[in-house]
């Protein structure tokens, strides 16, 4: 049974967001004890999208870069790459010198660039960029995290509270089942069942269900089986507030909503101001809920492109 493809890139991105601090903390310590944690923490999606401008999608590179304050007061940013597609890359040395110069040339902070590698190549380990040439020599070595060396340790995984393992388990266990998904299901029934057995708070297990559900994808009667497992655990459980399905359904009903309202006020904007180019429908679609609002009340007072792009530059 084949034909399913895996979601790795969503979930990666997702989980990174909503854990950066467990991120760190579980693939990178070094790092992560660096970071004054009472400090805000700033996810910097529109300078990412600056930098990252001209990248090939097809490379399915997840990339999340952050503005953290160090111990010493230091302003850094952290550039995080993922190689989701699990592929041998030639050009992913290079691509990582690129994005480290490029952050740090936007504002010319100090830059940490990290990489995880999800490929099943056990020889490919990039680390480094760099090239000696005519008296000029140029070196970016970078830490580089390879998932598959945690095949060996998956006893420790099933101990780990941090909800990285669980992103490991099921990254590991989705690659192991490409040609066999009622194995991916039996799997997947094991990682959303440990989320309640590790004790996990009602939010973390929402979330995190979230997660192994979007990335281990099955056929409609598989899922549907696995369906049936989790609503009967949960009524054996008695588990209090909203179960990971219905709050999981809320979360989608109010995605769709915000979507549409999205697509209403490129409309909207279209018929205003003219055509709007793809690089400004993402910046507008990049907003979140309340400057969404915002922009549906500033647009009438727009009488140009340039007005919206001014707007958006302040967001």
């Amino acid at each position: 049974m084949t034909g399913i493809n895996a979601n790795y890139d969503e979930p990666w991105k997702e989980a990174i967001g909503e854990y950066f601090d467990r991120f760190l903390d579980f693939f990178f310590p070094e790092v992560y004890h660096l970071i004054d944690w009472l400090k805000p923490i700033k996810s910097l999606d529109k300078e990412l999208q600056k930098i990252t401008a001209d990248s090939d999608d097809n490379k399915r590179l997840v990339d999340k870069l952050f503005e953290v304050c160090l111990k010493d007061n230091r302003e850094v940013w952290i550039l995080v790459h993922i190689e989701v597609q699990s592929q041998y890359d030639t050009d992913f040395n290079q691509r990582m010198f690129i994005y480290h110069y490029r952050s740090f040339d936007l504002y010319r902070k100090p830059v940490i660039s990290l990489a995880i590698l999800g490929d099943e190549k056990e020889k490919w380990r990039p680390s480094n960029y760099g090239y000696d040439l005519g008296g000029c020599k140029l070196n970016l070595d970078f830490p580089a995290i390879k998932l598959l060396d945690y095949q060996e340790k998956w006893e420790e995984l099933e101990r780990n509270l941090n909800p990285f393992a669980v992103m490991v388990m099921a990254h590991l266990k989705t690659k192991a089942t490409i040609s066999n998904l009622t194995e991916r299901e039996q799997w997947k029934w094991y990682l959303i069942r440990s989320l309640y057995d590790k004790k996990y708070s009602k939010l973390d297990i929402v979330k995190l269900f979230k997660f192994i559900d979007s990335m281990m994808t099955l056929p409609l009667l598989l899922q549907q089986s696995l369906n049936q497992k989790v609503i009967k655990y949960e009524e054996e459980k008695i588990m209090p507030l909203v179960s990971p399905f219905e709050r999981m359904a809320k979360e989608e009903g109010i995605k769709e909503r915000i979507d549409r309202d999205k697509e209403l006020i490129i409309r909207q904007l279209t018929k205003k101001l003219g055509t709007i180019n793809t690089d400004l429908q993402t910046q507008v679609k990049a907003l979140n809920i309340d400057n969404l609002e915002t922009l549906a009340e500033d647009l009438f007072d727009m009488d140009s492109i340039e007005d919206l792009q001014k707007w958006l530059s302040n967001y």
